[in-house]
C-alpha cells in the first residue's frame, strides 16, 4: 500500500488535502479539499527555495518559473494546443511544483482543461498544488510512471497536451531516456508536448540529446525564446505530431 506522508483526510481537524506517496507503478492521487485558501506569490516562491534546498537534483531551479514563461508554455489553438471551445481537453502537467504553468493552464483566457492531471514527484509540493487548485488531480510520483497513471484512468492515448517543468536530471538514465517517447504515446495524434530549458544550457550535451531525443519522437520540434522575463531566460520547445513509432513502442 502507498505510504502516507500526511494527516489522513477523514481527520476533521486537518484542512490540507491528503497526500500519499506511492510506488513506482502505483502513483496516488491527492484529492482536492473542500475548501481551499489562494495563497500569493511569495509564499510559493519561498516554498520553492526551501524544496530546492532540500532536493536540489530533483528540482528543477532555485526560484519557480515566470509567468512570462509560463504563458509561453501554454500555446494557444493557433499554435496546436486544444482549444476548449472545440471538446474536452485533456492537459498533463510533469513536475508542476509550485504551479506557475497551472495557474497559467486554469486562468480563464487558458486552455481550461476538462482534465488536468499533474504528476509531481515532491509531496510537499504536491499537497501545496493541490490546496492552491482543487480542480486538478495532483499525483505524487514520478514522471516515469505517466503510462501506469493514464492508463488507470483510460487515458493512454487521449491527452491533448502535455506541459513539463522537469529537469535534465529527470531524462538521464535507462528509465529516463524513454520518458519522451512515452509522453508521445499518451498524447492524440493531433497533440503538443511543451518543455523548456534554460537558454544558456540548450548547447550542453545533455541539452542536445533532449533536443535529439524529441526529435526522433515527434514529427515537428520548433523552439520559442528566449523568454527574457525569466531567471534564467528560458527557451521553450513545443513537440508536435508524435511520431508513429514512439506511440507504439
Amino acid at each position: 500500500m502507498p505510504l502516507s506522508v500526511a494527516a489522513p483526510s477523514t481527520a476533521p481537524s486537518d484542512p490540507r488535502p491528503a497526500v500519499r506517496r506511492c510506488r513506482p507503478a502505483a502513483a496516488a492521487p491527492v484529492p482536492a479539499p473542500v475548501a481551499a485558501a489562494r495563497s500569493g506569490g511569495p509564499r510559493r516562491t519561498a516554498l520553492f527555495v526551501r524544496e530546492f534546498a532540500r532536493h536540489p537534483l530533483t528540482t528543477a531551479s532555485l526560484l519557480p518559473s515566470s509567468g512570462a514563461l509560463a504563458r509561453a508554455m501554454v500555446p494557444g489553438p493557433a499554435a496546436g494546443a486544444p482549444d476548449p471551445g472545440a471538446g474536452r481537453p485533456v492537459v498533463v502537467e510533469l513536475g508542476p511544483g509550485t504551479g506557475a504553468f497551472t495557474a497559467a493552464l486554469q486562468h480563464p483566457a487558458g486552455i481550461r482543461p476538462d482534465r488536468h492531471l499533474a504528476l509531481e514527484l515532491n509531496p510537499v509540493l504536491g499537497r501545496s498544488l493541490a490546496g492552491d487548485h482543487p480542480d486538478v488531480e495532483v499525483v505524487v510520483g514520478a514522471a516515469a510512471d505517466l503510462l501506469d497513471v493514464l492508463a488507470d484512468r483510460n487515458l493512454l492515448g487521449r491527452v491533448d497536451l502535455v506541459v513539463s517543468g522537469l529537469p535534465w536530471q529527470a531524462f538521464a538514465g535507462p528509465v529516463g531516456a524513454r520518458l519522451v517517447p512515452d509522453i508521445a504515446r499518451a498524447l492524440r495524434p493531433t497533440g503538443a508536448y511543451t518543455q523548456f530549458t534554460y537558454s544558456w544550457t540548450r548547447w550542453a550535451p545533455p541539452g542536445r540529446r533532449q533536443l535529439a531525443t524529441m526529435r526522433a519522437a515527434f514529427g515537428s520540434v520548433t523552439l520559442t525564446g528566449p523568454v527574457w522575463r525569466n531567471l534564467p531566460p528560458a527557451t521553450v520547445y513545443t513537440c508536435r505530431r508524435p511520431a508513429a513509432a514512439a506511440r507504439a513502442a
